[in-house]
């Protein structure tokens, strides 16, 4: 679900700055920032999308598992995981005023485009039922962790929050029978 989620976002950002540009000299490209021998994986003249964080959304955890009749079957299916992913956009170019304007358009991209639905977005797949993105303000100490952990030097980015990818493992925790019959005593004294 999370590289339907990125390949889906990557896809409507390229598709904004080929509007807004008029070329494809703009392209964003999901994969690591850095590979294992330090250098930058992000190819030069391209925007890089990674994963910097998953992290479970907490406050709309269900503790219930879920109950689903198929057919005659009574299906019982672990609670949802519900995800808040935090992407970092950074640009690799050897212009830092063209690093700064293909930045400006991912900034300007989720201000113009802060949620997305399936029913607004068709290309968006049917199993995620909303994205909210919301640009994060990480500080100066923040920010040199992230750099740091990521093992780079700092090139124009931008750190963004998207809310919230469920991930449901379809497969079948329990099979009960199905309830067909209501009964009960009555009991008088």
């Amino acid at each position: 679900m999370l590289d339907i989620a990125l390949q889906f976002l990557v896809d409507e950002i390229n598709a904004y700055t080929l509007t807004r540009s008029g070329s494809n000299s703009i392209q964003v490209k999901m994969g690591q920032v850095v590979n294992g021998k330090g250098e930058y994986a992000i190819d030069v003249g391209t925007i890089g999308l990674s994963i910097v964080n998953i992290e479970e959304e907490r406050a709309l955890r269900s503790q219930v598992a879920e109950h689903r009749m198929v057919g005659d079957r009574h299906i019982v299916l672990e609670p949802e995981l519900k995800l808040n992913l935090y992407l970092l956009f950074a640009a690799n170019y050897t212009y830092y005023d063209v690093a700064l304007k293909s930045i400006s358009y991912v900034l300007s991209f989720f201000q113009s485009h802060p949620s997305f639905t399936s029913e607004e977005f068709p290309l968006l797949d049917r199993q995620i039922a909303k994205l909210n993105v919301e640009l994060q303000s990480p500080t100066y100490e923040q920010l040199n962790q992230i750099w740091g952990f990521i093992g780079a030097k700092q090139i124009p980015s931008v750190l963004y929050k998207v809310r919230l990818i469920t991930v449901q493992d379809v497969s079948v925790k329990t099979v009960k029978p199905p309830v067909t019959k209501i009964g009960g005593n009555t009991y008088s004294q």
